[in-house]
C-alpha cells in the first residue's frame, strides 16, 4: 500500500500544504493549512468507484488500467 505524506509549509506570503512538488492554495495561518491538509488527507483514504484510467507518464507513453476505487493510500500531516 502507499502512502501520501502532507506537509504544511510556508509558501506565497502565507502557508500551504505540499504533496510531493503540488502546492495547495495558500492560507492565512499555520493552523488554517494544517487543517485544510489534514481534510485532504482524510478525503485522500475514502473508498471510491472502481474505474478505468488512461495517463502519461513522464517520458510520454500513454497507460490505460483499472483504478480500484477500494485501493486508497495511507495518509499523514507533517508540519
Amino acid at each position: 500500500m502507499s502512502k501520501v505524506t502532507y506537509h504544511v509549509v510556508e509558501h506565497d506570503g502565507g502557508w500551504a500544504y505540499k504533496a510531493g512538488e503540488t502546492f495547495s492554495e495558500t492560507f492565512s495561518s499555520h493552523d488554517e493549512a494544517r487543517a485544510a491538509a489534514r481534510l485532504a488527507a482524510d478525503e485522500q483514504q475514502q473508498p471510491g468507484e472502481t474505474t478505468r484510467i488512461i495517463w502519461e507518464d513522464e517520458r510520454g507513453h500513454w497507460h490505460e488500467e483499472l483504478a480500484l476505487g477500494n485501493d486508497r493510500p495511507t495518509t499523514d500531516v507533517e508540519g
